[in-house]
């Protein structure tokens, strides 16, 4: 059976493609089949780039990811000096080039792949996403962003992996974690 959520998701990103209607048939043949493509989760998506200035999703995420690496930064969607200092430091620290914009190989170095019982900013981070993708537009029918991997977040994580046509493991690692912050419905 086919999670509601799911079906919100994949309506929400434009994943569910209407039908032909029965009398559209082909002048050689029978009514044509319409068929339902999801994007190809196999391939990563562009990674957002964000700098200095930059607001809201995914610089929430960014700062939540930051702090999962140890990095002191206030979570408040925007892209000011603070954040750019941590990142700076973050790039320093690994080995990137230190130019303070968060692009591709500075989000591939900050992913913390997470799954039940992870608790913490990384998991903060998850569920942001989803309360971000709440259409209620009350935060208190989403997702809950307590920082504990819990059963309502892998449910959660299982039918969005599921509605972008990733294999339903409920472990948020890179593919997950490319399809939250490039993909449906990102920010």
């Amino acid at each position: 059976m086919v999670h509601r959520t799911c079906i919100a998701v994949a309506a929400a990103a434009g994943l569910l493609l209407p039908t032909a209607p029965a009398s559209a048939a082909s002048p050689a043949g029978p009514t044509a089949v319409a068929t339902v493509t999801l994007p190809r989760a196999t391939q990563d998506l562009p990674w957002p780039v964000v700098r200095r200035g930059s607001s809201g999703q995914p610089v929430r995420s960014l700062q939540y990811l930051l702090r999962a690496r140890g990095r002191t930064v206030a979570v408040d969607g925007a892209f000011g000096a603070g954040t750019a200092a941590a990142v700076r430091a973050f790039q320093r620290a690994r080995g990137l080039s230190v130019d303070g914009v968060v692009g591709p190989a500075t989000w591939r170095a900050l992913l913390v792949t997470v799954r039940r019982g992870s608790t913490g900013d990384a998991v903060r981070a998850v569920q942001d996403q989803f309360q971000f993708r709440n259409q209620s537009g009350d935060p208190r029918r989403g997702l809950r962003v307590d920082g504990v991997f819990g059963p309502a977040t892998q449910r959660t994580v299982r039918d969005f992996q599921s509605a972008v046509g990733l294999a339903a493991d409920g472990v948020v690692g890179p593919r997950t974690w490319n399809q939250l912050i490039g993909g449906a419905l990102s920010g």
